[in-house]
């Protein structure tokens, strides 16, 4: 039986001794990367965090004391700990754990992550409500250096600088590295702390003045800090935010961090923990390139990740081409990104135009506001950002992006139901947030020439506009690689009823008197219904279609509407039918439904979409299948509707 087997609980370590602990931290990272290859996900940053989540579960009392994991990705050591280790194989499946901390998976897991840089704000409000009910308990905050990045992670250091009375432990886990490399200049000024002769002074001098104490003074403060390095130097800035800062300590040295840990424990107040760790720890392939092991899919643990053979281009790559070929025609064109290079197809542009390619960090809300700034100067700015984090700067695309009527491009990727990371990185409302604001287009791209089409649209347009598709590829379009523009607002019919006559094809079309469209009284010709599909969706729409013998619209844009098109289609078509892979309320269905009632139209609506609850992980495919928006779905969900 080996030493991981006998784990179940927290409690089941706190008897061991350093030597076991070290031999469970290795079982624990074979663990880690033999569960991983079988069922994808988060590998680097998991790896890094071993030791550290050992000490902690030896040192503190959990569930009792908090443990807060930021962004959450580096907790498959905790789950394994805290009796998950046999649910492990159906990580990020369907009805499977989740690759997050998730506070209704399991009593450990005291706040529920994946978005970065909310530890400390929870662990600090936490903090409060055990002081003010004086209860005796840690409250402790792992966060990343690529998290620090982000200003709501500062704004909570200075909010519990000023809170008196309280145990939060805010561990700073440095492993150089968030997704993409790190940047900015709190990086640099943690590597210089770290390696520079900042540390080397610091090191001097503390040594210098506990020579001069009593030995057992210097031994106490030896404990307490960990290790000389810092402990008595010049003033940090987590000190000056009112915290006493320790640190850096080797994260993987099980000797430095337990001893450290408790010390800590036992000072309570406002603690800051600098650790040192590697992603990738103790599987050379992850070292070597830790971006490409960050989130890998099912992979051989003794071969490594292979190189796949080209398939079709995925909308990041169509958007990664597009973004090149559009900055080469307009130098006016400016790149951002919030630390998401790789995952937004960014790295190419990056290389060919690296004084036109910003990497803002973490920082969404910046994001937006500097491309507003870029764009005021008469530059183009293009925000590569995924839905879920748009969603961290919507009080800047209303008030400094739109509210000015600036001309700032959004390409938003991972729109729809993403996959195995779930509800919390799911790009379902990006179509409801985005369309009720003045001045914004929307459009929705059905396949992988549309996307770049509707990218050059956008782009063209003198305004705030947004292309939103979804993760991984589509039907495998090609794409034409030109600029080329289509008509703002304008839908296009993908198929007719046999049914059904256009219009147009009439000796007065709606077209040619929009009256004619308005008249809830005009001659309905024939009764087919009228599909209306609001991007990828289209396609299991048009097999759909074929056994309904229905109308097809590739909608193309969300906002602005094509409004005649649409009146013209509810004069021969009986109903309508919207699909669209994002949330039915508010979303591109509403907005017909708004505009029929609006126009005095009395036509029934269906609306097919994502429903109003969080959606759990699972495969894309299988999720959408699982919600009727696969083509037999569809067929059955319209027939059902029609009896």
């Amino acid at each position: 039986m080996t030493l991981l087997s006998t784990i179940q609980n927290p409690a089941d370590i706190k008897h061991l001794s350093c030597t076991q602990l070290r031999a469970l931290a290795d079982e624990l990272r074979q663990y880690i990367i033999h569960s991983v290859a079988q069922t994808g996900g988060h590998l680097s940053s998991n790896l890094g965090t071993v030791e550290l989540t050992v000490a902690l579960h030896k040192v503190f009392d959990t569930p009792h004391d908090r443990i807060i994991w930021d962004v959450g990705h580096q907790s498959y050591a905790h789950k394994i700990l805290t009796g998950r280790r046999d649910q492990m194989k159906s990580l990020r499946q369907a009805g499977g754990i989740s690759g997050f901390p998730k506070r209704s998976e399991s009593e450990y897991d005291a706040f529920g992550t994946a978005h970065s840089s909310t530890s400390i704000s929870a662990a600090l409000g936490m903090a409060v409500v055990s002081r003010n009910k004086k209860i005796n308990r840690q409250h402790i905050a792992v966060i990343g250096d690529g998290a620090m990045t982000a200003g709501m992670s500062f704004e909570a250091l200075n909010n519990a600088g000023v809170t008196p009375g309280i145990n939060l432990l805010v561990i700073l886990n440095d492993n150089d590295m968030s997704i993409s490399p790190p940047v900015g200049a709190l990086n640099k000024y943690l590597t210089r702390l770290m390696s520079g002769s900042l540390a080397k002074d610091a090191h001097d001098f503390g040594k210098a003045v506990l020579e001069q104490l009593p030995s057992p003074v210097m031994e106490i403060a030896r404990k307490v800090k960990g290790h000389a390095k810092g402990m008595l130097g010049p003033a940090t800035l987590f000190e000056e935010l009112g915290f006493n800062y320790s640190g850096p300590i080797d994260g993987h040295d099980l000797s430095a961090l337990i001893p450290t840990l408790e010390n800590l424990k036992k000072l309570g107040g406002l603690q800051f923990l600098h650790v040192i760790t590697k992603k990738g720890q103790g599987y050379k392939l992850a070292e070597a390139d830790p971006v490409l092991y960050h989130g890998p899919g099912k992979f051989d643990p003794m071969v490594g990740i292979q190189t796949k053979k080209p398939g079709k281009p995925t909308f990041t790559q169509v958007f990664g081409e597009w973004i090149c070929d559009q900055a080469a025609a307009d130098e006016h064109l400016m790149g951002i990104t919030p630390a998401m290079r790789e995952g937004s197809g960014l790295v190419e542009f990056e290389q060919r135009f690296p004084t036109r390619y910003f990497d803002v960090g973490i920082a969404e809300q910046h994001a937006v506001t500097f491309g507003a700034g870029i764009a005021c100067e008469g530059f183009k700015p293009v925000v590569a950002i995924y839905s879920t984090f748009l969603q961290r700067g919507y009080d800047q695309l209303i008030h400094d992006v739109a509210l000015q009527n600036l001309d700032v491009t959004f390409a938003l990727d991972r729109a729809g139901i993403v996959g195995a990371d779930g509800a919390t990185h799911a790009g379902n409302y990006d179509i409801a947030y985005l369309r009720c604001i003045p001045n914004m287009v929307v459009s929705t791209p059905s396949d992988e020439n549309e996307c770049r089409l509707l990218l050059n649209t956008c782009y063209q347009f003198k305004g705030p506009a947004s292309v939103r598709y979804p993760r991984g590829s589509g039907v495998g379009a090609e794409v034409v690689k030109t600029l080329d523009t289509v008509p703002l607002g304008k839908a296009v019919v993908r198929r007719y009823s046999s049914s059904a006559v256009p219009l147009s094809t009439r000796a007065t079309s709606s077209v040619e008197n929009p009256h004619l469209a308005a008249d809830t009284n005009a001659e309905r010709l024939t009764q087919p219904v009228a599909i209306l599909a609001f991007g990828t969706l289209l396609y299991p729409a048009l097999a759909a279609a074929e056994k309904l013998d229905a109308t097809v619209v590739d909608m193309r844009f969300v906002k602005p509407l094509d409004e005649e098109l649409i009146l013209e289609l509810a004069h021969t078509h009986q109903a309508f039918v919207t699909i669209e892979e994002g949330c039915i309320m508010g979303g591109a269905g509403s907005a017909v439904s708004e505009f029929l009632n609006q126009s005095g139209m009395s036509l029934p609506v269906l609306q097919l979409g994502l429903p109003d609850n969080f959606i759990d992980h699972g495969e894309q495919q299988s999720i959408l299948a699982s919600l009727g928006l696969d083509a037999t779905g569809i067929e059955k969900s319209i027939r059902e509707w029609q009896k």
